[in-house]
């Protein structure tokens, strides 16, 4: 099996596999920053845009280096 990433090719086009990564990381961080608004969490976030793109980065991180790379 090679250890580098390759492309994931959907009819012709051909996509890179960080896309992926980063549709599951946004799809992550939504239902992450649903649940903190559900429980009222999110008051406590000084500036939540910027949250949302932190945890979006440590999801994008997480999903790369433990499900894409095995």
């Amino acid at each position: 099996m090679n250890p580098f990433p390759h492309e994931i090719m959907i009819g012709d086009v051909y996509f890179s596999p960080v896309l992926v990564v980063v549709l599951f990381a946004f799809f992550a961080t939504s239902f992450t920053t649903l649940i903190l608004n559900r429980f009222k969490l999110s008051q406590y976030i000084f500036y939540p845009p910027l949250a949302f793109l932190a945890i979006m980065t440590l999801y994008i991180v997480f999903i790369d280096t433990f499900f894409i790379h095995i």
